[in-house]
């Protein structure tokens, strides 16, 4: 029964990582074997997994709003010269690809994943990325790595507040939980800028000198990556979890703007020569000039950061979108577990279709480039929807098996399950790994959650193990999984026109992301002995 339950896990992984099949031919085979498995060995009756697909069906509109929201932006950016003069911005603080990665994929990435998450970071990066010279490739795999540490804390602490309400909703509870996920990223976190440039440089870069390219950045990146896991803790000690993943990155992009312009502790060649890939444009090249104002350029993704912040902040607004135009399907077919959410005013997607829309009165004083922009993004998404339609089928099979007539858990906790009667011994080590495979699987940093948190608390307290640690490590291990998932890779790499690519793109996602679970692992053993 494992393997049946392991099917959804392993067949993604073998078919597009492996095999480097399409995601619309590799999960569709996996949603087919998982609904066929699930109905032969799980038990589960045609109610349950006509309720699935139709879940499946309804989960795939709010994501699919969500990036025809950011190309829209994107082409509308295009269209206006907007993107153009936030290139030259970025040219004027530095030319320079190493700084432009973090300044982009891990900060201005991670202030939108604290006021929207809902997998739109990647999806707002990697096209600004490709704008810096990245190829579409580099730009998809930076912005899917980069959006993991500010995930733990996801949508003003969504993770916490509504990963973890099956375990507790004392906010002291989830204050010290909070605590402990900064306390486990103080050191593995701050690693975050000098890994994004070590995959870039490795990766992408020209293949000489390339370790001497890395080192002379290191001090700078390891500078960054430490002010913001301090920011971090700082806030979850002294204010609560609900901000941290909007003020450590936006103190943090403070701190390494003014470092670049004072150029603390970065090499004469950042700016004599700064590190480009081939093909990019250079420091030195004539690039398009544009007198457009940098605030005007840049002002439909301030005002994106605003509308997200109000909307999630200032309750007798958010109380306001949420029921207004709430086109949730509750209850399907019958069954109260079975739910799909899509508050339409509240959507990330309607925001960012929003601010594009007012981005071209702004910048451009019409809105002619409106429609035939919205037509071309409407035609460039057939192939994504398929593949993402396909992709939740299988998760919400997954998700669902629960309601079997055989009296069988979940395949989630039959996995989590069987992995525990094995591995207590060890499970500081494990609890990370297990909140990633939540994520590869739903995508979701609160789902996997969700889903998991419950077990991580009972092996925790069956094994002796300090409980806020280990839901820690299951928070951390579950915003790394957004490096893999599958759903994720595939609305990112629509954006920036990577579709079939997604075998190659899990492929150089999964060691960061392995690897990022071993060190929250380690740490998970250090923080035990020192608290």
């Amino acid at each position: 029964m494992i393997f049946v339950a392991l099917a959804a896990i392993l067949l993604p992984l073998i078919l597009l990582g492996g095999f480097n099949l399409p995601a619309t031919r590799g999960m569709s085979i996996s949603a087919v074997v998982v609904i066929i498995t699930g109905y032969l060995f799980w038990q589960l009756s045609p109610a349950v997994l006509g309720a699935s697909i139709l879940q499946a069906l309804h989960k795939s509109l709010p994501i699919l709003w969500i990036l025809f929201g950011a190309l829209l932006m994107l082409n509308s950016l295009r269209a206006t010269g907007a993107i153009d003069r936030i290139n030259q911005g970025f040219k004027a603080l530095s030319a320079d690809m190493r700084l432009q990665t973090v300044l982009v994929a891990f900060l201005f990435g991670g202030l939108i994943e604290g006021v929207s998450g809902f997998g739109t970071p990647a999806m707002v990066t990697a096209p600004l990325l490709i704008a810096l010279g990245f190829s579409p490739m580099a730009a998809v795999i930076l912005a899917l790595v980069a959006d993991s540490t500010p995930a733990a804390f996801g949508a003003v602490g969504t993770p916490l507040t509504v990963g973890l309400s099956n375990v507790t909703e004392n906010a002291n509870r989830l204050n010290l939980i909070g605590l402990r996920v900064t306390q486990l990223d103080l050191f593995v976190g701050a690693l975050m800028p000098a890994l994004l440039i070590f995959i870039l440089i490795m990766g992408f870069g020209p293949k000489t000198q390339r370790l001497k390219q890395w080192l002379t950045i290191l001090p700078w990146a390891l500078l960054i990556g430490l002010v913001y896991s301090s920011i971090a803790l700082l806030s979850a000690w002294l204010i609560g979890y609900e901000f941290i993943s909007i003020l450590a990155p936006l103190g943090t992009l403070i701190v390494a703007i003014v470092s670049i312009r004072y150029h603390w502790l970065l090499p004469a060649t950042t700016r004599n020569h700064p590190w480009q890939v081939s093909g990019a444009p250079s420091a030195s090249r004539d690039t398009p000039t544009t007198t457009m104002p940098l605030l005007q350029a840049w002002f439909p993704y301030l005002l994106v950061v605003i509308l997200l912040l109000a909307t999630r902040v200032w309750q007798p607004f958010k109380t306001l979108l949420t029921s207004t135009l709430n086109l949730s399907w509750q209850h399907i077919l019958g069954f109260k577990t079975i739910n799909s959410d899509w508050e339409f005013l509240y959507s990330p997607g309607t925001i960012l279709a929003l601010a594009a829309i007012i981005g071209l009165l702004v910048q451009a004083r019409s809105l002619r480039p409106l429609v035939p922009t919205a037509k071309k993004v409407v035609g460039s998404m057939g192939g994504t929807a398929l593949a993402l339609v396909v992709t939740l089928i299988m998760v919400q099979v997954f998700t669902n098996s629960g309601l079997n007539s055989g009296n069988l858990p979940s395949m989630p906790m039959y996995i989590a399950k069987f992995v525990a009667k094995y591995l207590t011994g060890i499970w500081l080590i494990i609890a990370p790994f297990l909140g990633e495979l939540g994520s590869f699987v739903t995508g979701s940093t609160t789902v996997s959650t969700l889903t998991f948190a419950q077990i991580q608390a009972d092996i925790a307290t069956n094994a002796g193990l300090n409980t806020a640690v280990v839901l820690a490590a299951q928070l951390i291990g579950a915003a790394a999984g957004n490096m893999i998932c599958v759903h994720n890779i595939v609305a990112v790499s629509s954006v920036v026109g990577l579709n079939g690519q997604e075998g190659a793109i899990l492929r150089q996602t999964i060691l960061p992301a392995l690897g990022y679970a071993a060190l929250i692992g380690l740490a998970g053993l250090v923080l035990t002995v020192l608290i």
